[in-house]
Order: structure tokens, then C-alpha cells, then sequence
């Protein structure tokens, strides 16, 4: 393979043309980070301006019971009963929501990801996207990963666009973008055999475009991955965006070691963060945004990731479990006045949105645009 030149990389961008994969591995590589960063940052702001976009959501984590056994993962366990294992009645996950309208916090979107749990029925999904719709109707159900799907297709016999209608009718709005882990077959055989295979994740997105849901997608990054094969795996999802159109948003999830196989393995630096979102946003020309999710990257750099092609940083969130589960030390939720204040401290434009990207409030709707300060009177009374 050929090392192509940054300036050649550079001059392709420039020119909206689709990078290949000796780019995206040169990118990687390259000596300087800051540059890379630049260029990406310039792709940001050739498609937002220095916008950056949050919402008010509500993480649910019905049930961690899973019969996969992911290598990475701290969140699962393998059966009821075993210690940490969970699985929350209808009315404990829809107490979630009703907690956040008796608090009138409008939240308009629930983010749902479970476990691939082998006792419960079919109905149970669909009660529980039902029930929600009965609390709050307009709330925008963002629920169950590809690997969800396809499992629910595998286990109840039906196909994946059968799986995929009777959860809209119930409720369902869009498919989040987890469980596609790293595409290549060697790693996957290594860290998550027992799940869908790279080719079934695609599909269950590509059937699910094709019914007019929109979804997201994501890469986990450093584990035992080498960098061609991140880089194949922002090229397959490239290929299926060019297909469909159906993604809105890729998420880059960093691997955390704690609780789980792999707690042997470095966590990812900050500057492998920062990399791998840059090199994200300049290989997906086609996929509209690029999440910098503050729960997993920690506040700080996430913030700093708006510079490196991330324009969005997730939402308010709210209790989530799967990275807490793994050692982020990440707050369980951000207000939205927080959210506006470390996106302006950014030297970014803060833009509250719906799931699907419509404006809801941005500007003087969002509160006074003035430099935060300190009540340094109070901060001293804190040391005295």
C-alpha cells in the first residue's frame, strides 16, 4: 500500500473527494495531530458553521441480562440471578418517564439499549415502547441496537423487517448505533463471537432505512484492532450511507477496560480520541454528523473534540449504565444550562435539537450569552 502525502489527503478533502483506505491509514499515522484536526475541523465547519447540537434525553437500560458474552463489556451478565443481573418490570422502566414530566423536564427523546436477554417475550419490547408512547406521546423512541434486532429475529422467528414493523407500531421512532463493535471478522471472533456478525448489523440498518427509520452508528476503538481495520470499518458504513442515506450521526466509543475481559488492555489516550475523531469525520464525507458523546470521552475532551469534526455532544442523558458500569467517571447526567456552557466555552454556537435534528431552541431562547464566571466569594468560603 502506497503512503499517499497529508497534502495529498489535504488537497482530496478540499476537493469533496471520497478518501480510500491508505488515506484513512496515513491519517492515522501522521506525525502531527494538530493538522489532522485542522482539516477535519474544516470539513465541521463547511457543514455546521461552529454550531454544536445537544438534546434533552433519558437513557433506559431495561434489562443487562445477556447471553452474548462480549469480551469488552462490563455492563452484561449471563443470567438472571447472577450478581449485578437486572431486568425492570414495565412499570419500573416507565417510571423513568414519568419521574422527568412530573419534574416538567421536557425531555423529547428516550435512548433504549439492552441486553439480549433469552427469557423474555417478544411483548415485553413492545409493551414497554407502548407504555412510554401512553406517558408522554410525542416522546421520540430511539430504541434497540441492530444487535437487538437481529436477535429478536433469530429468537422469535420472524424477519428482520417483520421485527422492525411491529416495534414501530408499538412506538418505535429510530435504531441507535450500537453493537457494531469493529467489523473485521479477526477481531470480532475474539471479542464478541456470539453476537450478530458484521454483515447482519448492516443489514438490519439498511432494512430499517429502507422502512424510513433513521439511525446512527459507531466504531469501539481500542481494543485489538489495527488501524486498517478501524479504517475498513468507517469505509463499510461509508458504502452502506452511500446505498441508503439513512444514517444521521456516527459515534466513535472509546474502550474502557474496567470490570470487564480485556482490563488488561491501556484505555485509549486523549490524543488517540481526538485522532480517531478527526480521521472519522474526514472518511464519512457522507454521514452528516459526528457525535462527541461526553459521557464516554469525559467532559474535557469532548469539549475539545468540537475542534477535531465533532459537532454534536449527545444530550442531557441521565442515568446512563454501560459506561458507568465499565469505570467512566463521567457524571450520570448534564443539565441543558450546562451543556450550553461548556459548548460556549468551546468557542462553539450551542443548538438544543430533537432527535432528528430539527431545531427546538438555540440563541437567547437557550439563556444570556455572556462569559461565565465564578462566584469566587463562595469559592472561598469553600477553602477557608
Amino acid at each position: 500500500m502506497t503512503t499517499p502525502s497529508f497534502a495529498a489527503i489535504r488537497d482530496k478533502v478540499r476537493a469533496a473527494e471520497p478518501l480510500a483506505l491508505e488515506d484513512g491509514v496515513a491519517l492515522f499515522h501522521h506525525p502531527n495531530l494538530l493538522e489532522v484536526g485542522a482539516l477535519a475541523n474544516e470539513v465541521r465547519e463547511r457543514l455546521h458553521g461552529d454550531r454544536t447540537y445537544f438534546n434533552r434525553n433519558l437513557h433506559i437500560n431495561a434489562t443487562n441480562v445477556c447471553e452474548a458474552s462480549c469480551m469488552f463489556c462490563s455492563f452484561a451478565r449471563l443470567e438472571p440471578g447472577k450478581p449485578g443481573a437486572y431486568t425492570m418490570s414495565h412499570d419500573e422502566a416507565w417510571g423513568k418517564l414519568r419521574a422527568r414530566v412530573a419534574a416538567d423536564d421536557p425531555i423529547t427523546e428516550i435512548h433504549i439499549v439492552n441486553g439480549l436477554h433469552p427469557g423474555l417475550p417478544f411483548d415485553y419490547y413492545t409493551e414497554l415502547l407502548a407504555g412510554l408512547k401512553r406517558i408522554q406521546p410525542s416522546i421520540h423512541l430511539k430504541a434497540f441496537t441492530a444487535v437487538e434486532i437481529f436477535y429478536f429475529a433469530k429468537k422469535f422467528g420472524m424477519p428482520i423487517a417483520d421485527v422492525i414493523a411491529k416495534l414501530r407500531a408499538a412506538g418505535l421512532d429510530s435504531l441507535p448505533g450500537g453493537g457494531a463493535e469493529i467489523f473485521a471478522p479477526r477481531v470480532r471472533r475474539k471479542i464478541c463471537d456470539d453476537k450478530c456478525t458484521a454483515d447482519e448489523w448492516l443489514e438490519v440498518h439498511r432494512v430499517a432505512h429502507r422502512m424510513g427509520l433513521r439511525s446512527n452508528c459507531t466504531m469501539l476503538y481500542g481494543t485489538i484492532e489495527t488501524v486498517e481495520e478501524r479504517v475498513d470499518h468507517l469505509l463499510r458504513l461509508r458504502a452502506l450511507q452511500d446505498e441508503t442515506g439513512g444514517f444521521q450521526t456516527f459515534i466513535a466509543l472509546a474502550f474502557h477496560p474496567d470490570n470487564n475481559s480485556l482490563m488488561k488492555l491501556p484505555a485509549p489516550t486523549g490524543v488517540e480520541d481526538l485522532r480517531t475523531y478527526a480521521v472519522a469525520r474526514l472518511m464519512l464525507h457522507n454521514i452528516p454528523h459526528i457525535k462527541a458523546y461526553w459521557i464516554m470521552l469525559g467532559i474535557k475532551t469532548a469539549q475539545t473534540a468540537l475542534w477535531f469534526g465533532a459537532d454534536d455532544l449527545d444530550g442531557t442523558v441521565q442515568e446512563e449504565k454501560i459506561y458507568h458500569m465499565a469505570g467512566a467517571e463521567t457524571p450520570q447526567a448534564m443539565s441543558p444550562a450546562e451543556i450550553v456552557r461548556i459548548i460556549r466555552q468551546a468557542g462553539r454556537t450551542p443548538v438544543e435539537r430533537d432527535t432528528l435534528y430539527n431545531v427546538v431552541a438555540e440563541g437567547a431562547a437557550l439563556g444570556p450569552d455572556k462569559p461565565y464566571r465564578r462566584d469566587v466569594r463562595r469559592s472561598l468560603e469553600v477553602v477557608s
